[in-house]
């Protein structure tokens, strides 16, 4: 592996970046004492003004995207709509010959109430706090880096376009369109969830799918009529035993039933229940393998007297198996690594995140590019604060990298066309056809 050949501009630019590791650090503080829960409406409202002032300083154009609807299932098993927060789109050079997306969330998983609300130094080096790895500390590091390289003449030959959802830690159901179609818009894609605490980032990625199953029966009096109803419960437990008896069954696939709910008195027979679940799967033969079991199941107990079944929910988060253009992208991130003495680890992960979605529409992408960290999704979330300076510097050098065609053979496609997608098209726009498959 080579290292790169950095130009006197980019070592000023490093430089630079090296000096912005402080005022990186105040800005996380201030950042994550911000809540921005996923259905926090006011907070992330907030936190997007908050996006919205740090971006303008890069000078491109913002525009607030409206995310597509979506359905959740309530605990008494009546499916509402929902809507989601906006995404928050910024753009630059959209016309250039080469073009690049890089993405981010505002939500965390820490609700409206939640106790943990302010940072703590854990020592001179850990900060203890809510987003602060994930992935507030990562948005500033995708900021920084494109202040340092439009500091460089390269980036006059590259365009990019930033998308910052509100929904990604509940499945960026409301952004993945925005997400295909940013990603038939771009060449590689670049996304900021914590790297681990080691750096080691995530290759391939687990599918996941979110899936509710509702059984209703017929209730009755418990006592009196007690062969007149039929219990939802009950078969619930049976249709759960059904569910994670797909454990084993093929490699990959992991399906965990998480969350019941059913009945109400002991002397009536319970007329619904239902329980939430989960399922990971490797690759697309494995999820088509679990959805043909579920069709099977539902229909098996709709099969039966005085029951019916319905499952509401879906694979959202497609596997991401790692393309041939994929792998060079991550040969590119380890040279400049290199570059800079900073030993790059790949691993593959069961963990599923925007990554999943830009993989699925053709983008190669390297979803880990946020700071080191750990404990994330727990009140013990922390970042290394010297992790900064060195992922700004580690995204500045892939942007620069990518500016001066290190990708162009990988990618095989024309370049100097740019994409197929137009890139004042919709967000809704659909990825071109052919597209994705020329970039795998």
């Amino acid at each position: 592996m080579t290292s790169l050949s950095v130009t006197p501009a980019m070592q000023d630019a490093l430089a630079w970046l090296d000096d912005q590791s402080a005022t990186m650090v105040a800005m996380v503080e201030r950042w994550a004492h911000q809540p921005s829960g996923s259905w926090y409406d006011d907070g992330l409202a907030a936190m997007g003004a908050i996006v919205r002032d740090a971006f303008a300083d890069l000078g491109g154009t913002y525009d607030a995207v409206e995310a597509a609807p979506g359905q959740t299932v309530t605990d008494a098993g009546e499916a509402v709509a929902i809507r989601y927060g906006p995404i928050h789109r910024f753009t630059q050079r959209t016309h250039a010959p080469r073009r690049v997306l890089l993405t981010g969330h505002l939500d965390t998983v820490y609700p409206e109430h939640s106790p943990f609300t302010r940072c703590r130094w854990l020592d001179d080096t850990t900060l203890n706090g809510p987003g602060v790895a994930d992935m507030k500390g990562g948005l500033i590091v995708m900021l920084h880096a494109l202040k340092a390289f439009e500091r460089t003449p390269l980036a006059q030959g590259v365009g990019w376009e930033v998308l910052v959802s509100s929904d990604e830690e509940i499945g960026s159901i409301g952004s993945g369109p925005a997400l295909d179609a940013g990603a038939a818009r771009a060449h590689i894609g670049l996304t900021y969830e914590p790297a681990l605490a080691d750096g080691t980032l995530a290759g391939a990625r687990k599918g996941s799918g979110n899936f509710t199953l509702v059984v209703d029966g017929r209730s009755a009096h418990a006592g009196r009529e007690f062969e007149a109803g039929r219990n939802a419960v009950w078969q619930l437990a049976r249709a759960i035993d059904a569910l994670y008896a797909l454990n084993g069954q093929r490699p990959g696939v992991t399906v965990n039933p998480a969350v019941i709910h059913g009945g109400s008195a002991n002397n009536v027979v319970p007329a619904r229940a239902l329980c939430r679940f989960n399922i990971r799967v490797r690759d697309a033969d494995e999820q088509a393998w679990a959805e043909t079991e579920l069709a099977r199941l539902v229909d098996r107990l709709n099969g039966e007297d005085g029951f019916r079944a319905t499952l509401h929910g879906g694979f959202y988060r497609p596997p991401k198996v790692l393309s041939p253009a994929n792998r060079a992208l991550f040969d590119l991130v380890g040279r400049c690594g290199e570059t800079l003495g900073v030993p790059i680890a790949v691993r593959d992960t069961g963990g599923c995140c925007e990554g999943n979605n830009l993989a699925a529409a053709g983008l190669p992408n390297v979803d880990t590019l946020g700071v080191r960290g750990g404990q994330i999704h727990s009140h013990d979330e922390y970042v290394l604060v010297d992790s900064f300076a060195e992922r700004a510097k580690l995204s500045f050098l892939i942007l620069c990298a990518f500016a001066q065609g290190e990708m162009d053979s990988a990618l095989g496609v024309d370049l100097d066309a740019g994409p197929d997608a137009d890139p004042d098209a919709d967000l809704d726009t659909a990825p071109a056809a052919g597209k994705a498959e020329a970039r795998r």
